[in-house]
């Protein structure tokens, strides 16, 4: 299917690694200009070795003026925008809620949630000049059903949906359109070390934790980076011209989070 989005100018956050890269890759290999950002600059080298067409700035979506930044490196390389994807996020803490650090609570939400705004708000000028724009914010399973010590993980991610609704109402007329994505148990190592800490803390094996997240959803596999890297690229294409304000699970029917 030619979804019609060759010279599409995108910018997806934390794009070195995980979902982010794929959705990157999944972009370029369609035709699209994408930049890129993350905070790993190892990751952002190998990106440049591996993929020459996706340019990249180091940046900490939390920190407004790297954001600043980044904008202006991201608009001088693609000469506009199109496509805002905010995949930038951290796993955050997982502990009691009595017993968890305010300091890991304040930075999950900076990365998480503000990390988001501070990219939206000077994106939106940009995409007001586009004739196909949207924005794409990376939401969880977790924003839906919630996370027993996951608190400010889940809570950033519930703020993700309110901030994708109220935006795809406030930017309708501009015909910007907006939307979340949330994605369940994604294949990759950050799960793995999801579930790792989730498994430590309950004092049972990896594997018993693994069986214990599967038994909460129907469709019993992990979803790859490339799934939703596809959905994304539908709804941005002009194919998605009037989805918006959805948030759509990717994530195997998922019932619960445990």
């Amino acid at each position: 299917m030619d979804l019609d989005i060759k010279g599409l100018r995108v910018l997806v956050t934390a794009g070195a690694n995980g979902i982010g890269l794929a959705i990157a890759r999944r972009f370029a290999s369609e035709g699209a200009k994408v930049h890129t950002c993350d905070v790993d600059e190892m990751a952002l080298s190998a990106l440049a070795a591996s993929d020459p067409t996706i340019t990249s700035t180091p940046c900490d979506v939390s920190d407004r003026s790297a954001v600043k930044k980044l904008f202006a490196e991201a608009t001088a390389k693609l000469g506009g925008l199109d496509v805002l994807v905010n995949n930038a996020g951290i796993a955050g803490p997982t502990a009691k809620v009595e017993e968890m650090n305010p300091e890991d609570w304040d930075r999950c939400l900076e990365i998480c949630l503000t990390g988001q705004f501070n990219c939206t708000r000077l994106a939106v000028p940009l995409l007001r000049q586009s004739k196909n724009a949207s924005i794409v914010n990376i939401s969880s399973a977790a924003g839906r059903v919630g996370f027993a010590m996951r608190t400010p993980y889940a809570a950033a991610k519930w703020g993700v949906i309110g901030l994708t609704k109220s935006l795809s109402i406030e930017l309708g007329p501009d015909n910007i359109r907006v939307n979340a994505i949330l994605p369940g148990l994604v294949a990759g190592d950050r799960q793995r070390r999801v579930l790792e800490a989730k498994a430590q803390q309950r004092g049972i094996s990896y594997a018993e934790m693994e069986r214990t997240a599967f038994s909460y959803t129907s469709i019993k596999d992990y979803v790859t980076p490339e799934q939703i890297a596809d959905q994304i690229l539908f709804m941005c294409s002009p194919r998605g011209k009037t989805i918006s304000g959805q948030a759509i699970s990717i994530c195997g029917d998922t019932q619960m989070l445990g």
